[in-house]
């Protein structure tokens, strides 16, 4: 009988997961992750772990399997909020989910999952795996999951073949109706619980106090760039890249930030700043000068551009026997952001790195947020844009 360890969150698509696979004859055993003890900057009701610890535990329980909990608050520190920490402070905005599969879920806890004696570690991802034979070699895919409003594929991107290999998802081919459906019939206690928000692991969390650990406060100006002001620098040649945004010109100051590390491009709120005729939204960032530019509306010019670079050390393939050659190009369809549509794009190879060209402009594309590419419903490959 081959051994499954589940990552058991105390959610209900984890819940199901272990539900489908002892269902299917597998040796289930439920594992809880406590990754986070500082209660001081989360919204304490939103996301306890405690309760989500008792939930896992009482969902075990209900199914009959082993259950225990494991302690990696220091490995998440170090890999995932010191790593939160140094990025904001580059004036970059980091994605903690998409991290904490890759250095955490599918990495130090699949870890302790094989020293258990697992064959698999599965999780409740909406997403799916299938694995066909390329010259003779097993090659695994990453899939979107079934349910277009809940796949998390992206969250995965950063996956290897080598964990893949590994891994099971056993709700993916469900839709969440029918997941919460399964739970109540089997009645178990997380089939009505709301789905957890914010960091992983964390919860919901008050950002700059988060922040504020670490980075202290610094009162800097806040620019406004009208919008025929925005001067689009179209950096046609892949040096030029680190010149593709819309350049802040000729703004006048509107107000005062406590710094400009705490704010994101597309951000709204947070600004302390009123009596525009539209919303002003964060355009641009500069944590050298400690300087926040913004523009009125969600149109603004200078909150779209149509390209991003991913630096070569920074560039993953699910797919390796996919990845391209220098100056090789490739339609994909690509997202910069969980719950994206997909976007046509051509990705292209350069000496720097991955251009990713997108058929229509996007909106705040954040540096130290992750781009994935697709073929179909399969993600290939992903990577942090510069």
């Amino acid at each position: 009988m081959k051994r499954v360890v589940v990552g058991l969150s105390g959610g209900v698509d984890s819940s199901v997961a272990a539900y489908l696979l002892k269902e299917q004859g597998y040796e289930v055993i439920g594992l809880f992750m406590k990754n986070w003890h500082d209660d001081s900057v989360t919204i304490s009701d939103e996301c306890p772990w405690l309760d989500d610890s008792n939930d896992a535990l009482l969902v075990a329980e209900k199914l009959g399997i082993p259950f225990q909990t494991v302690d990696l608050s220091e490995q998440y520190k170090e890999r995932i909020v010191d790593y939160m920490f140094a990025e904001y402070e580059k004036g970059r905005t980091p994605n903690p989910d998409v991290l904490c599969n890759r250095e955490i879920k599918f990495d130090v806890f699949m870890k302790i999952a094989l020293e258990l004696g697992a064959d698999y570690v599965a999780t409740g991802h909406y997403c799916r795996k299938d694995t066909i034979e390329i010259d003779e070699e097993l090659t695994h895919r990453l899939l979107a999951g079934k349910d277009s409003n809940k796949d998390q594929s992206y969250f995965l991107c950063q996956l290897s073949q080598e964990q893949l290999a590994k891994t099971l998802f056993p709700v993916g081919e469900l839709i969440k109706p029918e997941v919460r459906k399964i739970a109540a019939e089997q009645d178990l206690i997380t089939a009505e619980k709301k789905d957890s928000q914010g960091l992983c692991f964390i919860g919901k969390v008050r950002l700059p106090e988060f922040l504020q650990q670490q980075l202290k406060p610094k009162n800097g100006a806040i620019i406004e760039i009208a919008a025929d002001h925005a001067i689009y620098d179209h950096a046609d040649a892949p040096s030029q890249l680190h010149n593709y945004n819309y350049v802040p010109n000729d703004g006048k100051k509107v107000g005062v930030h406590i710094g400009a590390h705490y704010f994101t491009k597309g951000q709204r709120k947070g600004l302390s700043v009123g009596g525009t005729p539209l919303p002003l939204f964060v355009i641009e960032t500069d944590v050298a000068t400690n300087t926040i530019y913004v523009g009125q509306g969600k149109e603004h010019p200078g909150l779209y551009r149509s390209q991003l670079l991913v630096k070569s050390n920074e560039l993953h393939w699910v797919r390796t026997d996919l990845a391209l050659k220098q100056g090789e190009l490739m339609p994909v369809k690509a997202r910069i952001r969980y719950r994206q549509n997909l976007e046509n794009a051509i990705i292209n190879l350069t000496e720097e790195g991955l251009v990713v060209r997108f058929e229509n402009p996007q909106s705040a594309i954040q540096e130290g947020q992750f781009v994935a590419w697709y073929l179909e419903d399969e993600l290939i490959g992903s990577g942090v844009i510069s």
